[in-house]
């Protein structure tokens, strides 16, 4: 149980930190850094770590943001989404019942009732895994009506929009939300969209997404395709190998961490959060075009002509291969430190929360 001092002060600064959001909400930009700055030798004086301002700081900047409210004047549609028991699906059910619309599932198990779970739809969302989604596109279209809009959220945008714009005589768009489970909404969030055909009929639901917080982004599916190899196949390849070197090796993780520096468990838990995820949706990442799996091929050539510089001991090489490669990211680099920075503190605080609950957890047991 909470000390009844601790909560009254819990409460005083909740109540504080509400009055602080609104005021922000009610003013004209404030930089983040003249907020920062601006109590510097008070937070000594008073003991509080500068990290630990900076984040307070930060989160109540976004607050604003991160408060949904549907947009106004939105009239109530009636949305099946086609594998909405899945956890993305489940994700779009809580904001589109949230901002008031009527949602039906249509799950593996339901298809007896798909005619009258998708004729009288204004909106189906296919959220199948990717290997499913060209099938059962061609399972329902049989069933929608010619006003019913159709759209996906498949991480492959190319094939998928050709089908449906086949399948479909109404309506058309396809998306691809740019994050996984466990995110709570929209916002700072990336949304691409691709346009395929009538898309007025889209555009309450993209007011949705921006209302709360989120960015559409506007691409053809040939681009968004050629984008994906670099920002999924390539990425998932690259903490997938090192996922399954580390098993190989038998490399004792939770020792490593007791050694690591920051960057590493970040690294370490970004590896843990691939491999909690479900392996025929990873793996069908990688495999899912061609294209793809040349680029992981030539990720492997480069793997492979880099680790022959290191056994060579090749010194002059490997520098030069450096410094191309710093001219090459010259540009991203400052907000790159400056981001991986705010996490790595986000992160030291999260560890050092833990450690201090489990020493007074330690000390409680021994005087018990």
């Amino acid at each position: 149980m909470l000390p009844e001092k601790l909560k009254q002060i819990d409460q005083q600064l909740i109540d504080l930190l509400g009055k602080r959001i609104a005021v922000l909400a009610e003013s004209q930009s404030i930089s983040l850094e003249e907020q920062i700055n601006n109590f510097a030798f008070s937070l000594v004086q008073a003991g509080v770590p500068e990290s630990m301002w900076k984040n307070l700081v930060t989160d109540c900047s976004s607050a604003p943001a991160s408060a949904f409210s549907p947009p106004a004047n939105t009239k109530p549609r009636r949305v099946t989404l086609v594998g909405g028991r899945g956890m993305m699906g489940y994700f779009f059910q809580q904001k589109l019942s949230a901002a008031g619309h009527y949602i039906s599932i249509l799950d593996q198990g339901d298809w007896e009732q798909a005619e009258s779970l998708l004729k009288k739809a204004d909106l189906v969302l296919v959220c199948v895994p990717i290997e499913y989604t060209i099938d059962v596109i061609h399972k329902l279209a049989k069933y929608l009506s010619p006003t019913t809009a159709l759209a996906d959220i498949a991480s492959i945008k190319t094939p998928i929009l050709q089908t449906m714009l086949e399948q479909h005589s109404g309506p058309v768009m396809s998306l691809h939300p740019m994050f996984g489970p466990g995110i709570k909404s929209f916002l700072c969030q990336k949304v691409v969209v691709c346009s395929g055909r009538g898309d007025d009929a889209f555009q309450w639901l993209l007011d949705l997404i921006e209302h709360d917080g989120g960015k559409l982004i506007l691409s053809t599916p040939e681009e968004h395709d050629e984008m994906m190899i670099a920002v999924q196949a390539i990425r998932n390849f690259t903490t997938f190998s090192l996922g399954v070197y580390l098993a190989q090796q038998n490399i004792d993780i939770c020792r490593s961490l007791d050694f690591s520096s920051p960057i590493f468990r970040l690294e370490m838990d970004i590896v843990g959060r691939l491999f909690s995820q479900s392996a025929p949706l990873v793996v069908d990442i990688m495999l899912a075009t061609s294209e793809r799996r040349e680029a992981i091929q030539q990720l492997a050539i480069a793997y492979n002509r880099l680790a022959q510089l290191i056994i060579q001991n090749d010194r002059d090489s490997l520098i030069q291969e450096f410094k191309a490669t710093h001219s090459f990211l010259a540009e991203e680099m400052h907000s790159a430190v400056e981001e991986s920075t705010h996490v790595i503190n986000s992160l030291t605080t999260l560890l050092a929360a833990k450690d201090v609950e489990q020493k007074q957890l330690y000390f409680s047991n021994q005087s018990a």
